[in-house]
């Protein structure tokens, strides 16, 4: 007689519990008579000595061979010693074609502590907090590029103690950027700098006054924080502010 499509699809006879219970037996006994036989073979082998935990061929720098010294570094890759000059030099020279503004010459390029806290809204905490953070020294430059366009470029040095001052100062000086009385955006990453930002202002207009442009940067690197403003009558490009702080950037 010809099978259904009914009988065809019929379920498989069931296996009884006893059969189940069998080949799961089976199955312990081949487990722990496999493991029992890999710890015969092991037993029999002889022992494998292990790798010396001491391996003096890793050690990284390489000693140098008796009697000789490491030769010190060049001073242009010695950054310690570069920062630990006239910070001055730092500074990124006054570009061809441009001059001095009126203030250039009345510290030699130096901004006393107490000046620099006087810029911020509360001098006072300012100072406090510049000193708490141990603040070293400020050197600055400026200069005018044709009728009303001031760039001026800040640097801040801190000593080497328990806080991040250079680390600290540029990111609460960008923290506040997004505000509206300044920036109004996150800015955009200085190229070559793993930290720094800058930032190109909206136009202020006021009845009765030219319009002010202004771009800022921020940065640090090492013990430095790097402030850079660029101010105009006219409008300032990201280009402007982004080539200056690249420019900086690679002098320190």
């Amino acid at each position: 007689m010809e099978h259904t499509e009914e009988s065809a699809a019929a379920p498989r006879r069931r296996r009884t519990g006893r059969t189940i219970g069998l080949i799961a037996v089976a199955a312990v006994l081949g487990l722990v008579g496999g493991t029992a036989v890999g710890y015969g073979i092991q037993a029999e082998r002889e022992p494998t000595a292990l790798p010396a935990l001491n391996q003096p061929g890793l050690a990284y720098p390489k000693p140098l061979p008796k009697g000789q010294k490491a030769a010190p570094l060049p001073s242009s890759e010695d950054r310690k010693a570069k920062t630990d000059g006239d910070l001055r030099k730092l500074l990124l020279p006054r570009p061809a074609g441009t001059k001095k503004t009126e203030f250039s010459d009345l510290s030699d390029g130096w901004v006393p502590v107490s000046a620099y806290a006087r810029e911020f809204r509360g001098p006072g905490p300012a100072l406090n907090e510049q000193l708490s953070a141990g603040v070293r020294r400020i050197a600055s430059t400026s200069w005018q590029t044709g009728k009303y366009r001031v760039t001026e470029i800040r640097l801040v040095q801190y000593r080497s103690n328990d806080t991040l001052g250079a680390q600290e100062h540029a990111e609460d000086q960008m923290a506040y950027m997004p505000d509206d009385d300044y920036a109004r955006s996150e800015g955009e990453p200085i190229k070559g700098s793993a930290n720094g930002h800058y930032y190109v202002f909206p136009v202020k207009r006021k009845a009765g006054y030219l319009d002010m442009y202004e771009a800022r940067a921020y940065f640090h690197r090492g013990d430095i924080m790097v402030a850079i403003f660029i101010a105009d009558t006219k409008k300032i490009s990201a280009k402007d502010i982004s080539s200056v702080a690249e420019q900086q950037l690679g002098r320190l």
